[in-house]
């Protein structure tokens, strides 16, 4: 090899390997990145955000790809899903469980943080983030039907008639879900070739949306260990989705109907 083709070689690899960001330089870079506030909640904008993104820097720094920042979401939201169906309600019990689905919950907005700061996703991986995302909601539910049937009086379960609540919960939240993620995609696909400024973030919106947040849902396993006070602020916030549910369908419809 002559030495021209030497240093073309090495030049060739310096340009595939650019110096690697610091933490902090990660972090501006990320504040700079981050996807439209329109239709957030004020915790996802002010709280799983931020948090997410100082997860993204840690994550870069650390050599982490997006993927295995979902796996290590994934590990987080199941681990607290196992917590509930296997530990008994007691004082401890309830703040584990929240911290480990807000940890969960933060490193889910992490790994699409990460995959713009190292330069965009991929299809796949934003298909094993959506599949995680619908199992760990399902399996969250159905611990809550679990946990309702094995301690029914640890909760003040009188009536077998309660267990239909996390069912009806579970419904309403795959619908929402489903109808959200379908018609982010689809409206995605409209506006491919012909992009338009994007709309101002509301402040009445993100305050709407904060009982339907996933965040602010994951705040009421503090409450786990306090048995009926728990079932109660569970079916609080069932009732509430469920109202939410025919108002983002129809919203939706809407939206896709003058696209």
């Amino acid at each position: 090899m002559t030495t021209a083709e030497a240093e073309k070689g090495h030049v060739r690899r310096d340009r595939e390997a650019p110096a690697r960001l610091t933490f902090r330089e990660a972090l501006d870079r990320l504040a700079g990145a981050q996807k439209s506030a329109r239709g957030v909640s004020l915790y996802s904008r002010h709280v799983n955000r931020p948090v997410g993104r100082l997860l993204a820097a840690g994550s870069y720094r650390a050599g982490l790809t997006p993927n295995q920042v979902t796996v290590i979401s994934a590990l987080f939201s199941f681990g607290a899903t196992a917590g509930i169906v296997l530990a008994e309600p007691a004082r401890w019990t309830g703040p584990v469980v929240w911290l480990a689905l807000a940890t969960g919950f933060a490193f889910d907005s992490a790994d699409g943080q990460l995959a713009r700061l190292r330069g965009g996703g991929s299809p796949a991986g934003e298909w094993l983030d959506h599949v995680v995302d619908c199992a760990k909601t399902t399996a969250l539910h159905m611990a809550v039907l679990l946990a309702l049937s094995l301690r029914p009086d640890a909760f003040g379960v009188r009536e077998r008639a309660w267990l239909l609540l996390p069912l009806g919960f579970l419904f309403v939240a795959v619908v929402t879900f489903f109808g959200g993620l379908l018609t982010e995609q689809l409206k995605r696909q409209a506006a491919a070739g012909r992009p338009g400024p994007a709309a101002p973030p509301s402040l009445v919106r993100a305050v709407a949306l904060l009982p339907v947040d996933h965040g602010v849902f994951c705040l009421v396993f503090l409450l786990f260990g306090a048995g009926p006070v728990f079932l109660w602020g569970y079916a609080l916030l069932g009732a509430v989705a469920a109202l939410y549910l025919p108002l983002f369908l129809v919203k939706w419809f809407r939206e896709l109907s003058r696209g």
